[in-house]
């Protein structure tokens, strides 16, 4: 009987081992991606390093801008390119236009190519960190602060490395009619309980 109990028990603890991995799987990616900069996963700082490590090697970066099928917006970038030199901080802006009657969230994702100058191309500052939500037809324009890490010259694989694109998809979240729904349902379930 004790061996029974035994293989039950070690079978439960592998089903909850299993469960947790598996939750846990998107956060553990995302850290990973974020650490090593795997596909085109871009860093983040608090703040740009001083102009005085700024180096003379220049980069083009090109911005390009895509929304979700669903997602009723126009989004774009203010401008198709910039040019910075490595370790400079610069900010680019991208606007986005509400084209449906009820407000709407969005969030974006973003990866850079090539990929393997994720890891030292870095975010400062960018709206792609939290939900974005718009207004019936209203227009906004979202910054984002970003350098290129002064790092990536000692990297010998990025030498032919001269354009890097940075590239956002804005995805479908809600709309303010459908959230209105979703948490008077919700306040409903709780009140019968």
């Amino acid at each position: 009987m004790g061996g029974k109990r035994r293989t039950a028990f070690v079978l439960s603890a592998v089903v909850c081992g299993m469960l947790g991995l598996a939750y846990a799987s998107v956060p553990l990616y995302q850290l990973f991606c974020q650490v090593t900069g795997y596909g085109g996963t871009t860093q983040r700082a608090e703040q740009a390093p001083s102009t005085e490590t700024a180096s003379t090697r220049v980069i083009k970066v090109l911005f390009d801008a895509n929304t979700a099928k669903d997602l009723p917006w126009d989004f774009k970038p203010e401008q198709r390119s910039v040019t910075v030199r490595v370790g400079e901080e610069a900010l680019a802006f991208f606007s986005a236009h509400n084209a449906d009657d009820v407000a709407v969230t969005g969030q974006a994702t973003f990866n850079v190519t090539p990929a393997k100058a994720g890891l030292y191309f870095v975010k400062v500052a960018c709206f792609c960190f939290d939900e974005q939500t718009l207004q019936p037809g209203q227009s906004v324009d979202m910054p984002v602060a970003f350098y290129v890490d002064p790092a990536i010259e000692e990297d010998p694989n990025l030498d032919e490395v001269s354009e890097i694109t940075l590239s956002y998809t804005f995805f479908f979240h809600g709309r303010e009619d459908e959230l209105r729904i979703s948490d008077a349902s919700a306040a409903r379930a709780t009140a019968q309980q």
